[in-house]
């Protein structure tokens, strides 16, 4: 690894020169000088330093003004401020206009090189974030939601439109349609993107817990509670919480919940201390949240205060045309994970993929690929590198189909009433089976069996 390059500047030249012999042979740093704040300018902005160490008090151009000019120009630079014992308190301003450190004169070079080490792994870790938050940003770009079809599209228009503000918005959409996909699309693209975004399922723990988890609790608030914890509403100051599965949260929890879109605070378990809190809330759902308030099992004043600004992600059989590109990015992408030259996938595996009714929607898909991808031997995916189940449930339709002369529609209405029947009419519990939405069941029963297929 090169060494650290260090600026040193100081109107003294026996304390520059000092500086420079010590850091060099102490440090093993590639040290220059400068006697005043306009040649620390000049060579900052000729080259490239690791590290600013300059002086407070200098004629000229003191140090708070070179540190403001270098903020000004390079924010990333770190740099430290040397100080007379007597200017401390101009040193701790320093701090607060963006200096990383401050050491008293006469210098100590042993905590000197402490300082700088301290500071150049706090510095380079801030880079790494900074470059992570990029990859992410370009990661949910509009642009890696993919889609072509008419739906999508008109999802793209309705992220695009409410990424800039900080509406609440609702995802619906059946499982594996990609909502906390779209969720993180909406944040990256915001002006929210540099603070956090932290998904929350409100299904994936025990119902009791979910009120703990997302409001904090204190010290002894409960049986177990052996520590005061930060709730998520609170770890997401600033940012984005993704709360999925929005529908199954207690009555009790959304109560809070409505208090926290109302009030823009939240309060522990066991406290009676409200904290501010400034947090933009996404929900989703796979249920239909309207009809569950008409049943009286979701809030009406949470439902329109989540209601806001909705999203409708379509099924992947109602977006057809979408399928090859989906299919397309899924196998570059585990292609290359898996180091095979795999050129595209066969006219006979794309028809299966087509015709295939996917009930697990994009996921499903994307599973479906990387084992292929996994089983393949040649140059191209073949039917026998799918999934066992994806064929067999395709050749099933074509023998029933040609058995009865039904259309593809009839078999699925046929059996779908028979989903319903078994579960005596809990479109829930048979959304559930079948990997649907709700809805779907609903706008099924209104048509009836005999129109047209969901």
């Amino acid at each position: 690894m090169e060494p650290l390059k260090i600026l040193v500047v100081d109107d003294e030249a026996p304390l520059r020169e000092i500086l420079q012999r010590g850091l060099a042979q102490m440090g093993g740093f590639s040290v220059e000088v400068a006697p005043n704040g306009q040649e620390a300018i000049e060579k900052i902005e000729k080259d490239i330093f690791d590290l600013i160490l300059t002086d407070l008090m200098m004629p000229e151009m003191d140090g708070m003004e070179l540190l403001k000019m270098i903020k000004g120009t390079r924010p990333e630079m770190p740099v430290i401020m040397m100080t007379a014992y007597g200017s401390i308190d101009t040193a701790v301003e320093a701090m607060k206009t963006g200096a990383n450190d401050y050491i008293t004169k006469p210098v100590d070079l042993r905590d000197l090189l402490l300082r700088i080490s301290k500071v150049h792994q706090e510095n380079r870790l801030l880079q790494e974030n900074r470059l992570l938050r990029m990859e992410v940003r370009k990661k949910f770009e509009f642009s890696n939601i993919i889609g072509k079809s008419r739906k999508m599209q008109e999802v793209f228009s309705l992220i695009e439109k409410v990424a800039s503000s900080s509406s609440t918005v609702i995802i619906y959409g059946g499982s594996g349609t990609g909502k906390e996909l779209v969720a993180k699309a909406i944040h990256y693209n915001s002006p929210r993107t540099d603070q956090p975004f932290i998904p929350f399922n409100c299904s994936a723990i025990p119902e009791t817990l979910v009120e703990s988890e997302l409001f904090g609790h204190t010290r002894g608030a409960f049986t177990g509670a052996v520590q005061t914890k930060k709730g998520l509403f609170e770890e997401a100051h600033g940012g984005t919480l993704f709360l999925d599965e929005i529908s199954t949260v207690l009555p009790s929890v959304q109560v809070k919940l409505l208090r926290v879109l109302q009030e823009k605070e939240v309060m522990k378990i066991g406290s009676t201390e409200r904290t501010k809190i400034d947090v933009r809330m996404i929900a989703a759902t796979n249920e239909d949240l309207e009809t569950n308030m008409k049943n009286g099992k979701f809030r009406e004043d949470l439902f329109y205060r989540l209601h806001v600004f909705p999203i409708f992600l379509p099924d992947l059989k109602e977006r057809k045309e979408d399928i090859s590109l989906l299919a397309y990015h899924f196998l570059d992408l585990y292609s290359k994970e898996a180091k095979k030259e795999i050129k595209g996938i066969s006219k006979e595996a794309m028809n299966l993929l087509l015709e295939y009714y996917w009930p697990g929607n994009v996921r499903e898909l994307e599973n479906a690929i990387e084992r292929a991808v996994i089983m393949a031997d040649g140059e191209f995916l073949t039917p026998q590198d799918l999934p066992g189940d994806l064929i067999e449930g395709f050749s099933f339709l074509i023998r029933r189909g040609a058995k009865g002369r039904k259309s593809l529609d009839e078999i699925k209405a046929e059996y779908i009433v028979q989903i319903l029947k078994q579960t005596n009419g809990n479109k829930k519990t048979a959304a559930e089976i079948l990997k649907v939405n709700p809805r779907t069941l609903y706008r099924f029963e209104k048509k009836g069996p005999s129109g047209e297929s969901p």
